[in-house]
């Protein structure tokens, strides 16, 4: 069992970065035991660069010390990505376990592989990012930009069409030498991932299961890709590849996936009509269990259920469709389409 002072400091470690003012009333709150006591952990912390404080006595700051390293590399004197992480990452990840290693060299070999093989450009910026509570792999090519890319190697007209098509997993612009299940697997491993691109920032927190857009100001070109792991995590590769796989067949295939409709939602159009809900089956027939996530959706449409829930499972008898997140105006609509496919 630990020592109650590195509870505490672990406490102190996990919570100054959204506590950075009151830091100290809150460790001393959560433990029984004085500030003048929290102040001396502050200090050995500080001490040994785990922690920096700025201001005065009664403004003071602190915030976790960051290291930051950083290159750039030529790809085509780099084109094979696990001699890149070898060489170049991998020094920098002193200190981690085992867990965290697989995941982060699975997850940068496999997007820095894209990079190579889809961005267009010729220059990647590698940067290591890493605190006491966290580390960050980001990999920046100037390409074309993944979203870009996407949408015309596909012929998809729209942006959020390649946002629910990549949340789904196994889409490539490049099927013969690629699988298109790094990005699906390598957003779950990490707490955070995030793609910038095209003006658009589209991300997973793993905590949450869950896919965000956001619209990006910036002009720089390329692609932008951000892994952030959790330094003690206990987390898995395999463990993730099992959540998706299935477990009794021969080849242990990729064949569960979780579609968040959120990302579904197109305008005006919303979850109603019978388009909106073949763009969210596109590539269902390549998985045998779907999880289709209703969480955030306050309604669907009759016709945008009874295509999914009637038609579609009429025609595929053989996935399984498990509906999660519905609400009760949501659940009403689609028990009415799968109960009329029983007529």
């Amino acid at each position: 069992m630990r020592p109650k002072s590195e509870h505490i400091r672990k406490f102190i470690v996990d919570h100054v970065e959204k506590h950075p003012n009151d830091i100290p009333k809150l460790t001393a709150d959560t433990f029984g035991v004085t500030r003048q006591s929290i102040h001396r952990h502050l200090e050995i912390l500080i001490d040994d660069e785990i922690l920096e404080a700025e201001g005065g006595t009664r403004d003071r700051k602190y915030k976790l010390k960051r290291t930051v390293w950083t290159d750039t590399l030529e790809l085509r004197n780099h084109q094979d990505e696990d001699l890149v992480y070898r060489d170049y990452v991998e020094p920098h990840l002193n200190g981690l376990s085992e867990n965290v290693l697989r995941i982060c060299h699975y997850g940068f070999t496999e997007m820095f592989n894209n990079g190579i093989d889809h961005s267009g450009g010729d220059q990647a910026t590698i940067s290591i990012l890493r605190t006491a509570r966290t580390t960050c792999l980001i990999i920046k090519d100037n390409g074309v930009g993944i979203f870009e890319k996407l949408k015309k190697a596909t012929g998809l007209g729209d942006d959020r069409s390649v946002f629910l098509k990549l949340s789904k997993g196994k889409l490539t612009t490049d099927p013969d030498r690629h699988t298109g299940q790094g990005i699906f697997f390598t957003s779950r491993m990490f707490d955070m991932f995030t793609v910038a691109a095209n003006h658009y920032l589209f991300g997973h927190l793993e905590d949450f299961q869950d896919w965000f857009i956001e619209h990006s100001p910036t002009d720089e070109t390329g692609t932008r890709i951000k892994l952030e792991i959790v330094n003690d995590t206990s987390r898995t590769s395999r463990e993730i590849f099992d959540r998706y796989a299935d477990l009794e067949s021969d080849d242990y295939a990729f064949s569960k996936t979780h579609v968040p409709l959120t990302l579904a939602k197109f305008g005006v159009d919303g979850l109603i009509s019978r388009s909106a809900a073949k763009r969210v089956l596109a590539r269902f027939e390549s998985f045998k269990e779907i999880f289709l996530d209703f969480s955030g959706v306050d309604s669907i449409g009759h016709s945008f259920a009874d295509e999914i829930f009637r038609v579609f499972s009429l025609q595929n008898p053989g996935i399984v469709i498990i509906v999660i997140g519905a609400n009760e105006v949501v659940s009403v609509e689609i028990n009415r389409a799968k109960r009329a496919g029983k007529n």
